[in-house]
């Protein structure tokens, strides 16, 4: 008896453990619920609703400063140690596939979310947008915009941020063009584009040169290598401290959540308006977990995509229980190696996935940037819906995968369209719930991405493998090693075997 006690104490401490910072963040939202409540009918000054904000503040101002080199270190060591996986039909087939269902995820985000318009401009009394400003601004600007951004002062901020030059540098680049009124010197007016530097970060300016320095490494190889561990040890490095910064959500989101209760008018239509949200999103996901992507597995091998997903059972439980994609990634390959799927093609496609392929968070990310636009009553143009879609894809990859990385990147996109990042901490309440949800469509993707490539690559895949052996040495992602997780399948592979042999005998 005292055995069996023991043993369920022991069980129930490590998943209290395990699950420490979920309890704790849930129990923070609850505590911030309660006192936003409470402080609402006393009627506080806005002092005191300052002072209630405080901790939340500084608890985004550590995220912000997170954003920065948490994408950079991401992107730059993740893309660096692709050469090796990407170079053969294996890796090309592998990242075909990923860039399709990442692309359709965004673009799929963004029509749930403007077909069913959560976001309610009511509920927040309109920001200090002077409507005549921004009508001038035309679209077509807009997207120019975004390209001047990517190419002109990306370098200049990329090598501020490797050297790690003053944060007030960095913000004064941003690119933007307004129309002014300009006289001819005939003494006619008119209105001409000036094109200027504005106070803002450039986010796509600096991921876009991460993914190309990180390309580069990759080719150059062996003489690129300090770089490319440099960079590698970064990225280690600021997981830890997005991390430790995580563990400080508890003070903080209820600081949030409790200002942003006394802040808003109606507290029933914002509770509406985010259940809204939270339908939007789960909608979103589900369409691209059970829809698209078994459409797209399907027109690729042509094999069910249903028992497939049904083999996926426990990786998906285990991406809903801790919401890590790295946590789930030495159980997802034991799903597909009993799905039949070639541990040697799972080997070199799964880390791929794990560090690009992100579905769930791109489409995410797209659905809430535009809802918060929404909420401020801004309608997007269609140069602003294609910069959340680039952003939301390409901040999606340099998504470590960590818990609540979302948000990190959530503060980028909000960044590239210029919308306030203080609302984020609307969606702080349902963040938690959400980010399951997202990891285990992350997952999906990335396992059905195997199958994709298993089934596509049948016909030559002992040349495939070879060829992908010979230009990879040690395959790892997020401190996984494969090899050992396919030494120890093909181990149990053959156990089955000889068990079968032993009951026909």
């Amino acid at each position: 008896m005292g055995m069996s006690t023991n043993k369920t104490v022991n069980r129930w401490t490590s998943w209290l453990t395990k699950n420490m910072l979920l309890l704790m963040t849930m129990a923070g939202i609850i505590m911030g619920a309660i006192i936003g409540g409470v402080l609402r009918n006393l009627e506080p000054s806005p002092d005191v609703v300052r002072y209630v904000g405080f901790p939340g503040e500084l608890f985004m101002n550590m995220l912000k400063a997170m954003v920065l080199p948490l994408i950079a270190a991401s992107i730059v060591s993740g893309l660096s140690q692709l050469d090796g996986k990407t170079s053969g039909r294996l890796g090309s087939r592998a990242v075909m596939y990923y860039a399709i269902t990442t692309t359709h995820a965004v673009i799929l985000g963004i029509i749930v979310v403007s077909i069913i318009h959560p976001g309610d401009p009511t509920i927040k009394q309109k920001m200090g947008i002077e409507e005549g400003a921004t009508a001038n601004e035309s679209a077509a600007q807009k997207f120019l915009d975004l390209f001047r951004l990517v190419l002109s002062v990306g370098i200049g901020v990329a090598w501020k941020l490797i050297f790690l030059i003053r944060k007030s540098e960095l913000c004064a680049t941003l690119v933007q063009t307004h129309y002014v009124n300009h006289t001819t010197s005939n003494g006619v007016q008119q209105l001409v584009p000036k094109t200027g530097y504005v106070d803002g970060m450039n986010v796509l300016g600096i991921i876009v040169f991460c993914i190309v320095m990180g390309l580069v490494i990759s080719k150059i190889g062996a003489e690129a290598k300090p770089l490319a561990n440099l960079f590698h040890a970064l990225d280690v490095v600021i997981t830890r401290m997005v991390m430790i910064i995580m563990w400080l959500g508890p003070i903080g989101i209820p600081s949030l959540i409790a200002q942003k209760m006394l802040e808003v008018s109606d507290l029933w239509q914002t509770a509406r308006m985010l259940g809204l949200f939270v339908f939007t999103v789960i909608l979103g996901l589900a369409i691209q977990a059970f829809i698209t992507l078994p459409l797209i597995y399907f027109i690729g091998t042509r094999h069910n995509p249903y028992t497939f997903l049904k083999g996926l059972g426990q990786a998906i439980m285990t991406a809903l229980g801790t919401s890590s994609s790295a946590a789930s990634l030495p159980v997802t390959f034991r799903c597909l190696n009993k799905l039949g799927i070639d541990p040697r093609v799972t080997k070199f496609v799964l880390p791929v996935g794990a560090m690009v392929n992100m579905d769930g968070t791109a489409l995410y990310e797209a659905t809430a940037s535009i809802f918060i636009a929404q909420m401020n009553g801004l309608e997007l143009s269609i140069g602003q819906i294609v910069t959340v879609s680039i952003t939301a894809t390409l901040a999606s990859i340099g998504a470590a995968s960590i818990p609540s990385a979302g948000l990190v990147t959530m503060l980028i996109v909000l960044t590239a369209l210029g919308l306030p990042a203080n609302d984020i901490s609307l969606i702080l309440a349902v963040d938690w719930f959400l980010d399951r949800l997202r990891t285990s469509v992350n997952v999906i993707g990335d396992a059905l991405g195997c199958g994709f490539v298993h089934y596509i690559c049948a016909e030559h895949l002992n040349a495939d493998v070879a060829e992908a052996e010979k230009n990879h040495a040690v395959v790892e992602a997020h401190g996984v090693n494969f090899d050992e997780l396919e030494r120890e399948c093909e181990q149990e592979n053959n156990n089955q075997q000889k068990q079968n042999t032993v009951e026909h005998a």
